[in-house]
This record gives C-alpha cells, sequence and structure tokens, in this order.
C-alpha cells in the first residue's frame, strides 16, 4: 500500500487575507498592526472595538507572579517608577501624566496555555516578563477504567475565566486593553472533540490523550494492510495515544456522532481547533483551523507535505467527503486564526497556535538544529530540533513537527521521547511510601546523602519507554544494604529520571546525526537544584534552566509576536528571558559518570521479565490482559490520571515496531 501527496482546500476567506498580508507595505511596526486591523475590518464587517466590561471580568484577583509589585512592570516602566518619586513618596500630577503615558506605549502579548489539568492565561509584556496570569482547574471525568474525558464547554469556560480574571490584574496596574497587541495559543496534544457542523454543539466529550478504550481498535488495525508503512508517513506508531483511533472510536460507538458522520455534519478537531471555533464565535464566523504541530499528532497528516493524506485516512476508513477536517496552517500566522468574538479581549487578534510541547521547545527559543528541551513534570517530554526535514526514528522515538512561524518559513521538525515516571516518582516516595508530606522535600531527603550508596531504583511502574521500550519490566531497587536510607532512595529516584534522560539524548543524536551541546530545562522538577546538577553529570553537557517558569506559553507569546512583526528578529527573541539563568556544568569527572551510567544500564538489563505471561494460555491472553488492564487503570488513574496506561500502550507498538524493523533492515524513511 503506498501513500501519496493529498492537496488540501483552502477557504476563500483565508487566501484572500493571506493574500493581502504578504502584498502589503513594510512599514514601522505600529503600521504593520494598524494594517492588519484595517484588513480584518475590510473583510469582515465589524462594529467598533468595544471597551472592557469590567462588570464581566469576574470577583477573584489574577495570580501574580511572586515579587514586588516594581519587579512586575517592563522595564522603561520601572526605572520612570523609581525616578519619579517625591520626597514623600508621592508623585506629582504631572508625574502621574507621564506614568499613564508610559504605560500606553508598552506592548503586551497574551498567551492561553490549556492543559490536561488546568487553564491559564499569561499576559507578556514585549521582553518577555509575564504580568498578570490567572489558572483554573479542569475536571477530569473517568466514567470507565481506561476512560479519560473532558467537557468541551468546560474547556472553553476555564479560558474565558482565565483571560477575565488575568484582564482584571492587568487592569488594575494602569494599563488599557489596547496595549494588548495579539494574543497566542497553546494546547494539549492529540486530545480528541467532535461537535455537529450546523449547530456548532459538541456531540461528545472530548476524549484526551491518556484516553486507552480504543485498545482493542490498535490491535485490530495493526493487522490491517499497510499498517507497516503508516509511521513512515504520520511518524507515529499505531497506538491509543493520537487522535485516530479515537475518532474512529467515536463513529463506531457512539449514534450522534455516526448519524452527524453519515450526514456530513461532523466536524473533527482536537482542542486547538475547538477553541479557535469557540473564540471566534462559533457559527457565526466558522474559523476552523489547526496548525501543523497540532495536525501532526492525529496520524492523518504526511509529515513531509504537512498535508492529509488521502491514504491514510483511507487506511483509518475516515470518508472525507463526510467529515470536516480543519485547514491546517503555520503556528504563527497574522490572520489564519481569526480574533476574539467576547468578553474583555473582544476584538483582539489570535496569531499563533501550538501543541504545548512544541510551544515549550519555541519558549526556549531551540532554533538551531541539535538544540533540545526536556519538561520535567509527571512524566518528561524532550523534543530535539532536527531541522527543516523530518528525521523517522530508528530508535524507538516520535517523529512530529516543531514549529513553523508563517507561510514564508519552512518547517522546523523535531525528535519526540517519552519518560513515564518522573515527579510521578516523587510522588510514589511522598504518598505510597510516606517518606515526606511535601513533595518539595526531595531535594532535602536526596540532599541529606553525598550519593546514591550504591542504590538504583529503576522506576518502571508501567515497564520502560523511550528509547528501551521494554514492556515487561516492573519497578525494581538494586543495591539496598542495610545502610540505604530514604535519603538514598529518594536519591536514586531522581537520578533514574536522569539516567532516562541520557538514553533518550544519545538516541536522539544517532538518529539525527547532530550533537547536542546544551539542555534546555522547565517543568516542576526542573525547579530540583540537585536534580539539574545530576542530570548535567550524567548527560555531560550543561543544563540550561530559565528564571522564568512559564516556558510553554512563552512559546506561544513568541510566535504570536512574530507574526505581527513584534521582533525583527530571531536574535532579539533569543533575548527574552535570557537574564538571571541558571546554567548547571558536569562536576564530577568523566570516568565517574560513565561508572554510574553503566550500573544504570546493568540494572535495566536486569528488571527485565518481570510481568509472568507463563501461566496465560494462547486463548486467554486478550482476557487476562483485559483484566489486568483494568486492575492497573485503576491504580494509574488515581495516581497519574491515566498518562502512565497511555504510555504503555505506545511502548508495546514501538516495540512491535522496533522488532519488524530488526527482521527488515531496509531503510524505513519514506
Amino acid at each position: 500500500m503506498s501513500f501519496s501527496i493529498s492537496n488540501r482546500p483552502r477557504p476563500s476567506w483565508s487566501s484572500s487575507r493571506r493574500n493581502s498580508v504578504n502584498n502589503s507595505p513594510r512599514g514601522s511596526f505600529s503600521k504593520s498592526v494598524a494594517l492588519l486591523r484595517s484588513m480584518r475590518d475590510l473583510l469582515f464587517t465589524r462594529d467598533s472595538l468595544q471597551p472592557v466590561d469590567e462588570s464581566a471580568i469576574g470577583d477573584d484577583d489574577a495570580i501574580e507572579e511572586d515579587t514586588d509589585e516594581d519587579e512586575r512592570q517592563p522595564i522603561p516602566l520601572r526605572r520612570a517608577i523609581t525616578s519619579g518619586s517625591t520626597k514623600s513618596g508621592k508623585k506629582s500630577v504631572k508625574e502621574k501624566e507621564i506614568d499613564t503615558s508610559l504605560r500606553r506605549q508598552h506592548k503586551f502579548i497574551g498567551a492561553i496555555d490549556q492543559g490536561t489539568t488546568s487553564s491559564r492565561f499569561i499576559i507578556f509584556d514585549e521582553t518577555g516578563n509575564p504580568i498578570a496570569k490567572h489558572q483554573v482547574e479542569l475536571s477530569r471525568i473517568h466514567d470507565q477504567p481506561g476512560y479519560h474525558e473532558q467537557d468541551p464547554e468546560e474547556i472553553y469556560g476555564t479560558v474565558m475565566k482565565c483571560m477575565n480574571q488575568a484582564m482584571k490584574g492587568f487592569l488594575m496596574k494602569g494599563y488599557e486593553k489596547s496595549n494588548i497587541l495579539t494574543v497566542g495559543m497553546t494546547s494539549q496534544r492529540e486530545t480528541t472533540l467532535v461537535w455537529d457542523w450546523e449547530t456548532g454543539k459538541p456531540l461528545y466529550n472530548s476524549i484526551a490523550w491518556p484516553d486507552t478504550r480504543n485498545s482493542s481498535l490498535v490491535r485490530e488495525f495493526k493487522n490491517k494492510e499497510g499498517a507497516q508503512y503508516v509511521q513512515e508517513v504520520c511518524g507515529m506508531p499505531l497506538s491509543t495515544y493520537p487522535s485516530a483511533l479515537k475518532l474512529v472510536w467515536m463513529i463506531r460507538n457512539l449514534k450522534e456522532v455516526r448519524k452527524a458522520y453519515e450526514a456530513g455534519r461532523l466536524a473533527f478537531g482536537t482542542v486547538d481547533t475547538w477553541l479557535i471555533w469557540k473564540l471566534n464565535g462559533g457559527i457565526k464566523r466558522r474559523v476552523f483551523v489547526t496548525d501543523v504541530t497540532n495536525a501532526s499528532r492525529t496520524m492523518f497528516v504526511n509529515l513531509n507535505t504537512l498535508q492529509y493524506d488521502d491514504n491514510l485516512l483511507k487506511f483509518f476508513d475516515i470518508d472525507k467527503s463526510k467529515i470536516r477536517l480543519p485547514e491546517i496552517r503555520p503556528s504563527s500566522h497574522p490572520s489564519a486564526f481569526g480574533w476574539i468574538d467576547e468578553g474583555p479581549l473582544a476584538d483582539v487578534l489570535i496569531t499563533s497556535c501550538l501543541g504545548d510541547q512544541s510551544s515549550a521547545l519555541l519558549g526556549h527559543c531551540a532554533f538551531e538544529p541539535g538544540s533540545a528541551k526536556n519538561t520535567y513534570g509527571t512524566g518528561c517530554f524532550l523534543l530535539y530540533n532536527v531541522g527543516n526535514k523530518p528525521v523517522f526514528s530508528k530508535h524507538g522515538l516520535l517523529a512530529t513537527v516543531g514549529y513553523q512561524l508563517g507561510d514564508d518559513q519552512p518547517p522546523v521538525y523535531a525528535l519526540e521521547g517519552s519518560i513515564a515516571v518522573a515527579g510521578s516518582g516523587v510522588s510514589f516516595l511522598m504518598n505510597n511510601m510516606g517518606f515526606f508530606s511535601d513533595a518539595r522535600k526531595i531535594g532535602e531527603e536526596a540532599g541529606s546523602v553525598p550519593n546514591n550508596g550504591g542504590c538504583y531504583f529503576v522506576t518502571a511502574f508501567s515497564g520502560l519507554f523511550a528509547p528501551y521500550w521494554i514492556d515487561d519490566a516492573k519497578g525494581t531497587m538494586f543495591g539496598i544494604t542495610q545502610h540505604t536510607t530514604r535519603g538514598h532512595v529518594a536519591r536514586a529516584t531522581l537520578e533514574a529520571v536522569c539516567y532516562q534522560t541520557r538514553a533518550i539524548l544519545e538516541a536522539m543524536e544517532l538518529d539525527s546525526g547532530k550533537k547536542l551541546s546544551n539542555l534546555a530545562v522547565d517543568g516542576g522538577l526542573s525547579n530540583s537544584d540537585l536534580c539539574m546538577q545530576t542530570q548535567a553529570d550524567v548527560i555531560r553537557i550543561p543544563v540550561d534552566r530559565p528564571s522564568m517558569h512559564e516556558i510553554t506559553a512563552l512559546g506561544a507569546a513568541i510566535a504570536a509576536g512574530y507574526a505581527i512583526k513584534l521582533w525583527s528578529s530571531v536574535e532579539e527573541i533569543r533575548k527574552l528571558n535570557a537574564s538571571k539563568r541558571r546554567v548547571f556544568k558536569p562536576q564530577i569527572s568523566v570516568t565517574q559518570s560513565e561508572r554510574m551510567y553503566k550500573k544504570w544500564t546493568k540494572a535495566v538489563e536486569m528488571c527485565r521479565g518481570w510481568v509472568d505471561t507463563d501461566e496465560i494460555s494462547p486463548t486467554n491472553e486478550e482476557e487476562a490482559e483485559e483484566e489486568n488492564d483494568v486492575k492497573r487503570h485503576q491504580v494509574e488513574d488515581r495516581n497519574s490520571g491515566g498518562e502512565a496506561n497511555a504510555f504503555r500502550e505506545l511502548a508495546a507498538d514501538i516495540s512491535a515496531m522496533r522488532l519488524a524493523a530488526n527482521q527488515n533492515p531496509q531503510s524505513v524513511t519514506p
């Protein structure tokens, strides 16, 4: 079965706006913004900009950065406040007028950061400094083991509440709505939504990325003709993880979804598409788009062409004539994503859209091939810039899109590797073992001993993932003696994350042929100095931790600002969040580092085979596995929201892919 390039239709409104922008004169920044807004009003009959309705903003205060008031001001304004006070500490009328004038001159970007557990909205100044923000937790629905759903309307509602509250804090500082030039967006990937094209109403809850109800479909499609070619085209193996088989499950099992599909009224999208649709007023304007980073996680897109692939759609039994698929656009664009229809930011342009991990890559300014970032959360997500051509991994990694900064710019591709247990390992010590009552104590506990005391903890709670893909491993601890303390175990838990990170980075270097010079980091566990120093010692290159931690949201802001030419060059963008960075350099000898890693590798080999399959007969294998899945889901959904199970499914899929590749050593690249 061969896969070919398909042409994607472009709506006329998008084409006309894009042509207008590309043909516009290149004047000053302010003229560019004014031109964009003028074009918008010409192309779409709109009322004039409305003043902020402060009564609709809400009552709760926006969450602020934990700094003094002056520290939160943009730098020029901070100087004015410092130098403009009288001896009594009060400002004159003239000085207040100067302050107000300065505030009006400053430029800001709003960033929507919609994640699995919460939504946030952060307002950045042009130096990348967060001025105001608000966060709202998001409900998760676990009706059955393996199910992980969210209410689409709640997702949108939390985003709107965050914008309302953050704007309240922003306005209280004396700024105005007109100071916010544009809004960018980043969101969780793969989470799948369907709605009625005619009414704009959701037809079901969103099925989140960790959901594994489609496990039987994965087995079915693995046996289908052409299955061996899928990853060579879209970069991802068949698994429960991407959107494709979530959509197939919906069409097959949900009456209303099937009915809309047969009638040609079914709209499909990931969270970004749904939010852009809603923010633009839904059926009022029908802005129905996605970006290359999110589209690449559906399994419907050819990574080389970044277009929907007819043969991929056919493989997944999707009739293109019966379903509405969002138009695929660059991650940064001055007109592709419309503008906000209501609320305190009504009429503000949306000029960027990225998946969360891609946004973090951009937030770290990873512009050169060979640059990489690692986000240390419940698990770890490593993305590695491989340049302008996709690299299809032979070492168990995923090929994906990093970002694309405009129609006139080539896409930047990445390799991705995931570690299932990072922060969840700390939670295990806290909740299951009772080592401490506050996860932040992990550094203190691990720092109570000078080294791991020969203790190695392979945190394979659900098997080992990239690049090992050992699905029959279990969590095991080696080197325990009568002298082993809680400090040694805590240190071994942190080190496990660092060793697995090295293994993934080595696989990335093998696939890409590019040597990594430093590793940019973010996420909760990156706040541990001990963990980051250990990481530098293990990978033998500097580890770069920024002082401002809102990296994912910053990436969306960078892409949005780039679209309206807020910054004149990439070099100017590099200055964002550049001050007060902490660089951890290797401090132990190469010999000591290699000795530690060698012992870890030995521990990994010894943890194999702990899942006993001898007693499972071939006829009862699937039933036994499903029974085990139920038990595992019950634990995993309590401890980590089901993410570990999704990774385990992915591990089994990539293990099968690697086995096939070893049996047939032909090139697996298209």
